[in-house]
Order: C-alpha cells, then structure tokens, then sequence
C-alpha cells in the first residue's frame, strides 16, 4: 500500500527526492504521514482540496481489500 501512495505522490510532485512517506499501524488502522518539499504542497493539496481527497479515497479503497482504515494526513 505505501508503494501504491509513494507512486501517486511521486508523479505529481516536481521534487521527488524530498517526498517522505511514514507509515504507522495500529491493530485496523493505517496512518500514513506524508512529507513534501514546501513548494509542492499546493499540487498534493489541489484546488480546493480535490487531490488530497483523491489520494485518500483510493488509499482507503486499497485498504477496504485488507479490512484495515487508512487514513492519509499531509504534513508541513
């Protein structure tokens, strides 16, 4: 699953090399902690929000298959 959300975020961001992703699992429960460089926080982020809901309902359809939440948050 990480691969998968690694791979999204890689491709819309400009700088690849300051993407960090951290994954914390608890019994049911996926955090995904992500990271990027200060200027490409608005294209994770979209218009209004748009792709950072994208991300997270693909992420939570991903996580549905294994009976585990997932949830993506979006660090500074």
């Amino acid at each position: 699953m990480k691969q998968v959300l690694e791979t999204i975020i890689r491709n819309i961001v400009e700088n690849q090399d300051a993407v960090s992703i951290t994954e914390k699992e608890e019994a049911d429960r996926i955090t995904f902690e992500v990271k990027v460089a200060e200027n490409d926080m608005g294209r994770i982020i979209g218009r209004q929000g748009k792709v950072a809901n994208s991300i997270r309902t693909v992420m939570k359809a991903l996580g549905s298959r294994d009976k585990k939440r997932v949830s993506v948050e979006f660090l500074d």
